[in-house]
């Protein structure tokens, strides 16, 4: 009898031991790269798309249709996105598979070709999880990142590695440049552009950007800190509703922000907002930068009020803050160029224009093509050098501004261009968007 019970406790406890070590080993197992990936994964979309790319380099113009692919993330709970802007430029129709294997549709809602970033807006019916942000202000070369992506299409993807060198430049094409990059050897492969670059933490330290054609092991991430003020512009309600409020703000630790600027006879300054004053929510948001502000006023109609509470001498004030529509300023040069030729151009050294063809003196790098533009009717492209409009060079973009103004006045009528495309000189007739009108 006693044996038995001996029998007894004694398989008793090995089966509670082998209850237990399971537990144990599961919980062992959970790293800190899974727990990261366990909380970032839901915030990473998926982005789909055909497009229409040059068939070749030659000079025919042939465009062939190819399926594209990217990696999002989720900044805001309504469903706005971060990405590059590569990976939805010329997008028809932007489709975008969400953690719970949902596809559903976007729309590009603004971009930098020159910074390479986009927001669009996912048609989402419920709120979407928003990505941890940290910074990439205290990175140190050899610490642990993970990359997290749709790589190769394969969606949500996870690598990791190191960062292996910080403050990058690199030129991937002659349209394309990027400047104080992260280098990491975690695999950044085709369809992870867009995605997130994580600490251990499991924060978003970098977007990743580009990968180094031929070599292994080599992959490139935008800056969070940096990426984040490219971002608050294109989601700066100024640009994307067209209302105004008039507040410069910095991030104030805890606090929330701290107000820097109040612009002169903006909504702000009418309710009494000063410089010193620390913003710690709008509606019932919490603030913690400018990007956070703005989040908050974003979708609001001009003549909504909006509370605003703030610290001042220790005490909390509560304010209501009038959006108003934003004051249409003079356009600038590079609008001008947008609006009314379709293109948007940087300048470019005067060296590297006379390398391929030494009788001009400069030119400007054609970075962007408007599909329904002048110059896009002309089959002007991307990577073109734009040498002359009419008979005057084009070295600065105050040039092009100087054209369109004698254009406009003169009534001159369709200007013939003139651009480089490798060392061929390419001519046509630009009949600009406001002379039409």
């Amino acid at each position: 009898m006693r044996c038995t019970r001996i029998m007894f406790l004694l398989v008793a406890g090995l089966c509670a031991a082998a209850i237990i070590r399971p537990a144990m080993a599961a919980e062992a197992r959970r790293t800190a790269i899974v727990q990261a990936i366990e909380s970032t994964r839901d915030s990473v979309v998926n982005i789909h798309g055909q497009k229409l790319v040059a068939a070749n380099d030659d000079s025919s113009g042939e465009q062939r249709r190819v399926n594209g692919m990217g990696t999002g993330v989720v900044i805001d709970p309504r469903g706005y996105v971060v990405t590059n802007y590569h990976v939805v430029e010329g997008v028809r129709r932007i489709e975008v598979t969400l953690a719970s294997g949902k596809t559903v549709s976007a729309t590009l809602v603004s971009h930098d070709p020159r910074t390479d970033l986009a927001v669009i807006k996912v048609a989402a019916d419920a709120p979407l999880p928003v990505i941890t942000i940290g910074t990439s202000s205290d990175l140190m070369i050899g610490e642990t990142v993970l990359a997290l992506g749709n790589a190769f299409g394969y969606e949500h993807t996870v690598t990791r590695g190191i960062i292996s060198a910080l403050h990058r430049d690199v030129e991937v094409s002659r349209a394309q440049r990027y400047d104080d990059l992260i280098q990491t050897d975690a695999s950044i492969n085709p369809g992870n552009s867009g995605g997130p670059l994580l600490n251990i933490n499991g924060e978003m330290i970098g977007i990743n950007v580009a990968v180094r054609a031929g070599a292994q092991g080599i992959g490139f991430a935008i800056p969070i800190d940096k990426a984040l003020c490219i971002v608050t512009e294109l989601l700066s309600v100024e640009r994307v509703d067209r209302t105004w409020h008039g507040i410069v703000c910095k991030a104030d630790g805890e606090r929330g922000v701290i107000v820097e600027v109040v612009h002169d006879e903006s909504p702000a300054d009418t309710i009494g907002v000063k410089a010193g004053d620390v913003i710690t929510r709008i509606c019932d948001l919490p603030v913690s930068s400018q990007l956070d502000l703005e989040r908050a006023l974003l979708g609001r109609k001009a003549g909504d009020s909006v509370p605003v509470t703030i610290m001042r001498a220790g005490a909390e004030e509560r304010l209501e803050l009038p959006l108003a529509a934003v004051r249409e300023q003079p356009l600038s040069v590079e609008e001008r160029c947008w609006l009314e030729l379709g293109l948007r151009v940087d300048s470019l050294p005067a060296s590297k224009v006379q390398k391929l063809q030494s009788r001009y003196r400069g030119g400007l790098l054609v970075q962007e093509v408007r599909s329904d533009g002048p110059a896009a009717d002309q089959g002007i492209r991307v990577g073109d050098i734009l040498v002359g409009l009419h008979v005057w060079e084009t070295i600065t973009t105050d040039n092009v501004a100087y054209v369109l103004d004698k254009a406009r006045d003169d009534n001159l009528g369709p200007l013939k261009f003139y651009v480089l495309r490798g060392r061929e000189t390419l001519f046509g007739h630009l009949t600009s968007d406001t002379v039409r009108r």
